[in-house]
C-alpha cells in the first residue's frame, strides 16, 4: 500500500488578509454602524437609524463568524505565542496505539521520535 503526502500550495491556500484584518475592519464597521443609529436618531430619521441598525447587527454577526472559525492563535497579537490546545481523547488514542506498537515489539523510543518526526511534519502544512 502506498502512501503519498498531500502538500498544498501555500500561494494558491492562504487568504491574503488574515482573521484580524478581517476582525478590524467588521469592528469599524460595528462601530460605525453605532455612530450612524446616533446620527439617525438625531436627525429624527426613522429609516437612517434603521438602516445603520441593521448593518451593525450584520457586522455583529460576522465578529461573532470570524473569531469563532479562526484557528486558534490566528487573532493573538503578532509575537505572542498561540495557546496549546490538546484534544484529550486524540491524545490518549495516541498513546494506546503507540503502547500497541510497543507491546508487539516495537522499540519505545523509535515510535516516540517517529510520532514527533509526524507532529513536526503536520506543524509546516
Amino acid at each position: 500500500m502506498s502512501m503519498e503526502l498531500v502538500t498544498s500550495d501555500s500561494t494558491n491556500s492562504a487568504s491574503p488578509i488574515g482573521p484580524r484584518a478581517i476582525r478590524r475592519i467588521v469592528i469599524l464597521v460595528f462601530v460605525l454602524g453605532i455612530g450612524g443609529m446616533i446620527a439617525g436618531s438625531i436627525l429624527d430619521s426613522n429609516g437612517f437609524a434603521i438602516t445603520f441598525g441593521l448593518i451593525t447587527a450584520v457586522a455583529a454577526l460576522a465578529l461573532v463568524l470570524v473569531t469563532q472559525v479562526s484557528p486558534p492563535g490566528a487573532l493573538a497579537k503578532p509575537g505572542e505565542s498561540a495557546p496549546l490546545v490538546v484534544d484529550e481523547r486524540l491524545a490518549a488514542d495516541l498513546e494506546s496505539r503507540i503502547d500497541a506498537l510497543v507491546a508487539e515489539g516495537a522499540d519505545e523510543t523509535q515510535v516516540r521520535k517517529l510520532v514527533g518526526r509526524a507532529i513536526e511534519l503536520g506543524r509546516q502544512q
